[in-house]
């Protein structure tokens, strides 16, 4: 028992060295031998920039105010807001608009922002689809900065970056907003490899001639369709100067949400397209193992560490218990005074990673849109 106890023991710690800290290192490394260059222009190609919503009376007359003054030609951009059977009166706020700034879709019964992207493209003409959601706030340069790099013909999709803000309004540096910073630099060191691994739902572009209709019940659209994308032989950027604004989530109930909604979403996506497991048909494949595989393996290599780690009571084994031990306690800790409000310090590092914070497989799930993180 004590045999196995140390194999699995040793396995699993290895492996979660790996997935947090060892592909990291990798990508460093990678990057310094095989980098590969894009070519960026200030190109201005037809640009249609889509907001799917559902219940944004609250937020989306400040989001097409938003778009109307981005940097961009006016005659060169299109404004569509696709509705999802609001029952809250945002199609109210939209028509108001309709017809004269912005074209809009309204689609009942409601089919999720999959089925609102899909039926978006019903009215779409621009050469560049800008996907967003409804809450967050572009960056005035941000479509220029990501159609730039539209100028490579080996570049299908391009993300943009996502700004966590905190109450003050500046980028949040503990807890989720420090975990988003670390992916948001892998995500850089694989889009300058070949490609990132999916999008910031709430800023990401792809050409017109790669969207295909996803399936409706799809969870991840922002993995979906970049991931589409590099199959299909293209690259998937990611863009750091194209910047969306967002604020960190306030209570552990919609972060358990969104955590629940990624793991969902990859799961999903792997039944979705079997292709990505296959090397002959990924180029993205040793990624796609290390960042997204990697993740979902995560909760159970800590339950084999931890189980493994009973049996196991002397020398450094003891050191690893205490560890654990103070690591999960400070995670709860850090849980329950979050849930008074009185979350601080040292305790929100660990609790930002137990079910409840930020996972950004995706980031994207982490920080999409606040009624499809509900789902």
């Amino acid at each position: 028992m004590a045999a196995t106890a140390k194999i699995v023991f040793w396995v699993s710690l290895a492996l979660l060295f790996y997935v947090y800290a060892g592909y990291p290192l990798l990508l460093l490394l990678w990057r310094r031998l095989a980098a590969r260059p894009v070519r960026r222009a200030p190109i201005e190609p037809s640009v249609t920039v889509v907001i799917a919503a559902r219940n944004e009376r609250r937020v989306i007359e400040a989001k097409i105010a938003n778009c109307l003054e981005l940097d961009y030609p006016r005659d060169r951009m299109q404004i569509v807001v696709a509705l999802d059977a609001p029952t809250d009166g945002t199609e109210e706020v939209v028509w108001k608009y309709a017809g004269r700034t912005i074209d809009s879709v309204y689609y009942a019964p409601h089919r999720g922002k999959a089925g609102a992207l899909n039926r978006a493209l019903a009215v779409a003409d621009g050469e560049i689809l800008v996907l967003a959601d409804a809450r967050q706030r572009f960056d005035r340069s941000a479509v220029r900065e990501l159609v730039a790099n539209f100028d490579d013909p080996s570049v299908g999709a391009v993300s943009g970056e996502l700004v966590l803000l905190d109450e003050a309004g500046r980028e949040a540096g503990g807890g989720v907003g420090l975990y988003w910073r670390y992916e948001k630099r892998l995500r850089a060191l694989e889009s300058d490899i070949h490609s990132t691994l999916g999008a910031t739902g709430a800023i990401y572009a792809i050409r017109r001639s790669l969207f295909r209709p996803i399936p409706e019940e799809t969870i991840l659209d922002d993995v979906a369709i970049p991931m589409a994308t590099v199959l299909a032989g293209k690259r998937v950027l990611f863009e750091p100067k194209a910047r969306a604004f967002d604020r960190v989530s306030a209570t552990p109930e919609i972060e358990y949400g969104r955590k629940v909604r990624t793991l969902m979403g990859n799961y999903q996506l792997l039944a979705m397209m079997p292709a990505l497991l296959s090397p002959r048909s990924n180029p993205v494949f040793w990624q796609f193992w290390s960042h997204k595989m990697g993740r979902l393996l995560a909760p159970h290599l800590l339950i084999a560490l931890l189980v493994s780690n009973l049996f196991l009571r002397d020398g450094v084994y003891l050191w690893a218990m205490a560890a654990q031990s103070a690591w999960y306690g400070l995670a709860v800790l850090g849980w329950a005074a979050t849930r008074r409000a009185e979350s601080r310090g040292v305790q929100r590092i660990p609790s930002a990673r137990m079910p409840g914070r930020l996972d950004a497989a995706g980031d994207t799930a982490a920080v999409n849109d606040a009624e499809e993180k509900a789902a």
